[in-house]
């Protein structure tokens, strides 16, 4: 086990991360791009500015991660363990990646690029999407109950295939409940 440790300025696609089991550990500047992080541990650990696009996480535990200014492009989600997945993500880009049927309760999504994000059969109960762009998200059969999308836009979310219940939203961005109706709305 590798416990309160700073990683900084190293390149996992080059030399492979080793397999333990990381513990309150921060990651810098570093870059996971194109590299297996599978059956690896992450417990209360933070990444800021790093670069994860199409790392492979089966089987891996993300517990308490933050992640920071990180580009996720194309990630799996669904394939971590799942069991004790909890992540928050802030100013992130996270692009084609997929949280596909995965309980993600309480989870911050604050000024994150989601564009063309799979939330089908997510459970986002209570979870916030401030200031994200959601253009062309996947929302169906989705759980966002006490979601907060009071500052997100470009989402596109159908009431009738998803349980909204006490879901937020604004003024401005109630049209991503209504595009499937082909109704013109003017101010």
């Amino acid at each position: 086990m590798i416990e309160d440790n700073v990683f900084e300025k190293q390149n996992y696609s080059e030399n492979h991360l080793p397999k333990e089991e990381y513990d309150n550990c921060t990651f810098v500047n570093c870059n996971f791009s194109n590299s297996d992080i599978s059956n690896i541990t992450f417990r209360e650990c933070v990444f800021t500015n790093c670069d994860f696009s199409l790392v492979k996480i089966k089987h891996t535990v993300l517990s308490d991660v933050q992640f920071s200014n990180c580009k996720l492009l194309g990630l799996h989600f669904n394939d971590c363990d799942d069991l004790f997945l909890s992540v928050n993500f802030e100013n992130c880009i996270l692009e084609l990646s997929s949280f596909y049927n995965l309980t993600l309760k309480k989870t911050q999504f604050k000024g994150c690029n989601l564009n063309s994000v799979d939330f089908t059969e997510t459970n986002l109960t209570g979870s916030i999407f401030q200031n994200c762009d959601l253009k062309n998200a996947v929302f169906y059969r989705t759980v966002l109950e006490q979601v907060d999308f009071k500052s997100a836009v470009n989402f596109s979310i159908d009431p009738e295939s998803n349980n909204i219940k006490k879901a937020k939203f604004s003024k401005e961005n109630i049209i991503g409940l209504l595009g499937k109706y082909n109704i013109k709305i003017e101010s």
